[in-house]
Formats: C-alpha cells, structure tokens, sequence
C-alpha cells in the first residue's frame, strides 16, 4: 500500500495518517453487555498501543472513561481509539448497546465509513440489533459480524452464527472455525494458537477437518457468488481449485461494497481473533476515499454539487460528539469529510438544526467564525496533540465555544452545510425544578450545555404548566442527564410529577353575575354585568358578544367585561386549567358616572364567569395523540390491548415490510407519559413508537374526578 501510517510506540504516541488511503473508519455497534469495549482494550492491546487490557468492572477501560460509565459499568457516550496495524490507522468508534443512547450510536455510524456488529456467543441477535443491521444495509455501509465472549460458560458459537445467518442473511459467512485455543481460516486452512497474547501457526489438527473442509466450501461458494470474473463459478464447479490469492482479493472487494459479510470469533480475554479483526479491518473495509460524502448545502439552502475527501479540497467537517471538560473546556469530536484542519485557523461553524428538522429541537440555527484551538487525536482521558488532521480522519478540536453536536465546519470564505444525521424523537417527559432557589441559574446554564452535547435531548419550557420538562430516550438516558447536571455542573434538581396540559370548558348554558363594588374613601370602584355562556364546538376558542341595549353598560367598558373573561378563562374556573370553546354575550349591566373605570369592569367580568361555572358542569379536555407504533407481527395483540387500557381508540393496522406492522391508535396523553418505557419492556425493545398531537375532547368523568381532587 502506497500510503503509510506513521507511528511510534509508547505511552502517549498516536497514529497520525498522512492520506485518507492510510485510514479506517470503524464503529462497533451491537447489544449492550455484547463486549464492545472490552473488544476494544483487546485490539489495543493486539496493535501495542496498550500493554495490557482494562476493566469494565474496575474502571479503567479506554473507552468508558466517563465519570457516569464508570459509576454504571456501561457506555454510555461514543468513544475514539485510533490504533495502527499494518501501516493503517483505524479508528475504533465505540458506541453505546443500550437503546436510551441511539444518538451516540447514530453519531459513531456517521462518522464511520463502516461498522462492526458484536455479539455475544452467549445471547444472540436481538430485535433492535435486526432492526440497526437492515438501516446500514439501506445505505449500503459495508458490515462484519464479530461474536465475542467465546470463552463463556454458556457460549454457543455454532448457534449465534446460525442466528446471526437467519437475522442478517445468507452472505454472512465465518472466516474462521473456533479450534481449542485459536482458530482454524477457512481459506488459509492454518490454525491459529494463541498463548499469552502471542501467536503461532501450524497446519489444523485431524479433528476439525470435515468441519473445515464443509466450511471452506460454502464460504468459496459465497465468495465466488460476489465475485466480477462470472467465469470463476463454472471452473469451481467444473473441480478447478481457484487460487486463494484471487479468493482473498474478491472477499475484500465484495465486503468493501457491503455485498459479503464475515463473521470472526474473538475471544477478548485471551486475545484470539483480535488479529485476525484487525487484518478484516485495514484489508476489507473500504477507506474513506471509497465511502460517499453526505448531502452538502449552502447555508441558505442551497445544494451543493459534490465533493471528494481531498485534502487538499475545501474544507468539510461535522462536529459528532460534544463533551464540556471541567478543566479544558469544551471538546468537539470532529469527522473530516474534505480538506486539512490545522490549529489556530478560523472556520466557519454552521448549525441549522431547524432547516432540516423544524422547530422541535433545542438547538437555535447559527452561523458564525470561530478559531480553531488546540487540535488533538483522544484516548480515552488522553488528548494526544495532532498537527493537522487530514480528510477522512477524526481529531478533537478544545474552545469551539459555540460549535454543537451536528454541526458543520468549513472555510470561512466558503461555508457549506452538511445535512444533519436523522435523529430518533425523544418521548419520555421529565419534569424538574431546581431544588433551590440558587440553583436556578446553574441548571439554566448545564441544560444548555446539556442540549449542545446530546441532540437526543430536547428542552421544554412548558408555558402552560409552567414546569421545565426533558424529553428524553429513556430513563437510562434521563439517569444520565440527572447525574450530569448533579456531578458536572454542580445543580442538584428533583424530579416532579408532570403536569399534563388539560383545558376546561362548560358542559351546558348558564348565566352570571358580576358585581364589583367597593367604597373605602375617595374615588370607588363600580361595575355590574350579566352574562351568558354557552359551549362551542371543539375548534371555536372563544366568541364574546355584546347584546346590551340602552347604554346600561357604557360602550367604553365592553371591551373591558371581554378582557375580564378572557384573564378568567386563563386562570381556569374549576380545576385551574384555561377555558377554551365558549361563548360569552353581554346581556346587561350598570355603572357609576364616577367610580366605574376598566379596571372594575374587568373584575366584574371574571366575576361574572366564574358565577355562571357554578351553575352548571365545567368539563375538562385533554389532549389526545394519535400514535403509530411499529411493532413485530407476533406482538400486534399485546401492542392493541395495551393500548386499549390506556383509553386508547384503535384507528386501523398496516402491514410495513415482510414481518413488522404499524398499529395506529388514538391515546390521551396523560396515559402515555411513561409509554417509551412500557413498550421497550412489552416488547422487549422490538417496537417503537411515534406521538403527534390530535385535538381536545372530553375527559371521562371518573378521570375528571381524579384530576380535581387533586387540583
């Protein structure tokens, strides 16, 4: 290859690629507990960046250096390790299993051109880990399945690849056949022993020969299926024995289009196959020069025609992870798509989360130059200092003071905006206060900082219920926003129940009279009105009409007895939720030449309101979402029954690809509240779901009651 890594080894010594030929870009995804980061101290212990792997368990994992993922034993944030193996740089993207955090997987798929799928040979292939492999097979994005965790007591090796064959499909083929302490390949047929980290060969042992022997026959057939000479099928099945080198360079071109697919056993404890994953990695995964850039737009909009990871090109960069370091300050994970970044250049930042996803997002559209600090390649808690960082690597960039997670860096003579990845809608309310006064201000400024670093969170200052509520993934991922908050800024917050936004209205017609009259010395208040209110239609807010006759309530006043009613309708009459869809009419009233005023008659208007509320029903309103939730075929009947005790009305099924169907139903809000986390658990995180506001209708009556006992 013509273009090298350079490295040197030590602590604190970093690949730094000089060529995007030279890199790959490589995300590891899978179910949580898979052995992700454990994977990763194994490839960097196998490359020599590490002499000796870390613990998930005692915390000293590369990847999982962050306070909280110590404190839980788990990712929760994507993670960079470069590593060099064969004059390559690979940069081992680790992401988070657990659902809660599908933006951080969906950052590392961004920034890898692509993915590793782990598995553990004790569990096997779950619903969510289908539904990841089937989006990066729409994209194309090339993929190998790595089973870990061989040395199990439970480990089931032959039954994993199975699974992994049923879930993925027919082109996912093993390489390698598990053999005592190492592996047999498949196409070199050598064995492979592993002892005390290091590796040996010799030819496979008698035992493993008619597995060998079936094994190597169906991978040669698969990779003769994917391979550009059409005449090489006919001289295999004619007997020819094709060459292993011709046999090695179509795998690696089919894996590299994301046509073929292999499955490598690693053993991360002992260091098996982590060899063998590295040679799949810098040989069969394509480099960032084969991988398509994303959609590239002006800042106003306009499309952009394509651009090519050069180097020496304009530059292209996307900021995919935003951490805030106590003690360095803010740091961007940066991907390079074009041209070169250097220290100490000024470029321009673009974020337009609105352009492209509305107004539902925390993140306001900004545009504006900013300074590059220092530039760096991390390891963990390491920042290792980089000079320039060329197209198609990943860096990390300090004092990008306004720069958030999916935003866009360019020149500043030329900026250019890359349309952000998709992110998954967070559906889980949580409401907080802070729980002093003083700490106001400190959870003002850490959920601002919050929602720059994860675009999976969204802030809302609810206007109705006056509270502050965090749309969230999850409660893992609310547990992780709580502790940050808590343990990074310094603001300690609770947790309280969430107000649902109801309306009330009145159930018939009724009339009421308001009489605001007080005389303590000098200039009195006057004003006296009758009225009538009546219900609307869902849709008519409000109607106020004006049937006085004589000049009995003087005409400069009307508008007042109107604004009266209308303040009273804000503030509630019953349970304290505003009143919507009436009609008010004027009918009569009295004033004094004197003490009346607008003020007067606006109390005498709210007056008025509230006695004409206690002479007949006042209903409550809430709102009802129509709700769409993807479900496997074989859980459709628990999904509709569930929903049918939540006082949901069902709409109507569709059928959505081979095996899945989409159930719409029609569900007060106040009843799904925690559905994100209902539904992970009835399903075990095969289904999702999707909520968008319907309208207002009536509350039955025995909810209505609850609600204003409590009122």
């Amino acid at each position: 290859m013509a273009d090298k890594t350079n490295t040197s080894q030590g602590a604190g010594a970093a690949p730094v690629a000089e060529s995007p030929a030279a890199i790959r870009n490589v995300v590891l995804v899978g179910p949580s507990g898979a052995g992700k980061t454990t994977l990763v101290e194994a490839l960097l212990v196998a490359s020599g960046v590490l002499s000796r792997p870390g613990s998930v368990v005692d915390g000293t994992t590369v990847c999982d250096c962050d306070d909280a993922e110590i404190r839980q034993q788990r990712s929760v944030g994507l993670a960079l390790a470069p590593l060099p193996h064969d004059g390559i740089k690979v940069n081992l993207i680790d992401t988070p299993g657990y659902a809660d955090f599908v933006g951080e997987l969906r950052a590392g798929l961004r920034a890898a051109d692509c993915a590793l799928f782990v598995i553990s040979a004790n569990e096997g292939v779950d619903e969510p880990t289908k539904a990841l492999w089937q989006e990066c097979d729409q994209v194309g994005m090339p993929r190998a399945v790595v089973v870990t965790k061989l040395d199990h007591a439970r480990a089931n090796y032959d039954n994993v690849l199975s699974s992994a064959q049923a879930a993925f499909g027919d082109k996912v083929l093993p390489l390698y056949l598990p053999a005592g302490d190492g592996l047999v390949g498949l196409l070199s047929q050598t064995q492979y022993e592993y002892k005390d980290g290091k590796r040996s060969t010799h030819a496979p042992d008698e035992q493993y020969a008619d597995q060998v022997e079936e094994l190597r026959g169906t991978l040669i057939e698969g990779i003769i299926e994917e391979s550009e000479d059409e005449s090489l099928m006919e001289r295999y099945l004619g007997g020819e024995e094709i060459d292993q080198a011709v046999l090695i360079e179509d795998l690696e071109k089919a894996v590299a289009r994301g046509s073929f697919f292999p499955v490598i056993p690693v053993c991360s404890g002992t260091g098996v196959g982590t060899h063998e994953l590295l040679e799949v990695a810098t040989s069969g995964f394509p480099s960032p020069l084969e991988h398509p850039l994303p959609e590239v737009f002006t800042p106003h909009g306009v499309p952009r025609g394509k651009l090519a990871c050069d180097p020496a090109g304009p530059l292209l960069a996307e900021v995919v992870k935003t951490t805030s370091d106590p003690y360095v300050g803010r740091v961007s994970l940066v991907r390079v798509f074009s041209g070169t970044i250097r220290p100490d250049t000024t470029v321009h930042v673009s974020g337009h989360f609105t352009s492209f996803f509305g107004e539902a997002n925390s993140h306001a559209d900004h545009d504006e130059d900013e300074r590059i600090g220092t530039l760096s390649f991390p390891l963990g808690r390491q920042q290792r200092p980089a000079s320039t960082v060329v197209a198609g690597d990943l860096c990390a960039i300090g004092r990008l003071t306004r720069a958030e997670t999916g935003d866009t860096l360019s020149d500043k003579t030329e900026p250019l905006l890359l349309k952000p990845w998709t992110m998954p809608e967070p559906l889980l309310p949580i409401a907080v206060q802070a729980h002093a006064k003083t700490d106001e201000d400190k959870l003002s400024v850490g959920l601002q900082r919050l929602a720059a670093e994860d675009p999976t969170l969204r802030i809302e200052q609810n206007p109705e219920t006056h509270q502050i509520v965090l749309w969230c993934m999850g409660e893992a991922h609310s547990d992780v926003v709580l502790d940050a908050l808590a343990n990074r800024y310094g603001v300690t917050v609770d947790t309280v129940e969430l107000r649902v936004p109801l309306r009330e209205t009145f159930g018939g017609k009724a009339k009421g009279h308001g009489r605001h009259v007080k005389q303590s010395g000098g200039h009195g208040q006057y004003a006296v009105c009758d009225i009538e209110v009546e219900p609307l239609p869902e849709g008519n807010e409000f109607e106020f009409v004006d049937k006085v006759v004589g000049g009995s309530v003087p005409r400069q006043f009307i508008p007042s007895v109107e604004k009266g009613v209308r303040a009273q309708m804000e503030k509630g009459v019953g349970a304290g939720y505003p009143m919507v869809n009436i009609r008010v009419t004027l009918l009569d009233g009295k004033a004094h030449s004197v003490d009346s005023s607008d003020m007067a008659f606006q109390m005498a208007g709210g007056l008025a309101l509230r006695e004409a509320a206690s002479a007949t029903k006042v209903n409550l309103l809430e709102p009802v979402d129509l709700v769409s939730v993807l479900v496997p075929d074989d859980l459709v009947g628990a999904v509709m029954s569930d929903l049918s005790g939540r006082r949901g009305r069902l709409l109507g099924t569709e059928r959505v690809g081979e095996s899945r169907t989409l159930v719409k139903a029609e569900v007060p809000q106040v009843e799904i509240t925690r559905y994100a986390i209902d539904l992970r658990s009835l399903s075990h995180g095969a289904a999702s779901f999707t909520r968008s506001f319907a309208r207002y209708e009536a509350m039955p009556d025995s909810a209505a009651a609850r609600v204003k006992s409590t009122a």
